[in-house]
């Protein structure tokens, strides 16, 4: 029988707790805390879970990449017509705009970075693959 498993993806930080709260208000998840606090899930409905691990030597991602960057970022699925709304909602959360044309449509895609500098997307739900 095989082992049962779970993902999380981990975003390193200098402060855990602080990108820990940022993502739970931002996505109406929790912050669980366990023995570790370098270490800290979040997890919420629609089967939400990252973890975010404080790194003393961390250094903020660059946008825009390098050529040669292999460089992760989140996908936050939207539905169309909360476009606006969720980009206020991330805004004042902290998220900081890097480029936030509204592209219209199913290819409206938006992009932040979060307060400890991890590029993510606003993208419109229509037409993905996760509903």
């Amino acid at each position: 029988m095989p082992v049962q498993k779970t993902s999380v993806l981990v975003l390193d930080c200098a402060e855990p707790e602080a990108l820990a709260e940022f993502y739970a208000n931002f996505l109406g998840a929790e912050v669980r805390r366990g023995a570790d606090p370098d270490f800290i899930e979040v997890t919420g409905p629609e089967g939400v879970r990252l973890a975010v691990r404080r790194d003393h030597g961390f250094a903020p991602p660059s946008w825009p990449r390098p050529d040669d960057s292999l460089q992760a970022h989140l996908h936050i699925l939207v539905p169309q017509e909360g476009m606006d709304e969720a980009e206020r909602e991330a805004v004042g959360h902290g998220a900081r705009p890097i480029d936030t044309k509204d592209n219209g449509g199913p290819r409206d895609v938006r992009l932040y970075s979060d307060p400890a500098g991890h590029t993510f997307a606003l993208v419109a739900r229509e037409g993905r693959t996760a509903d």
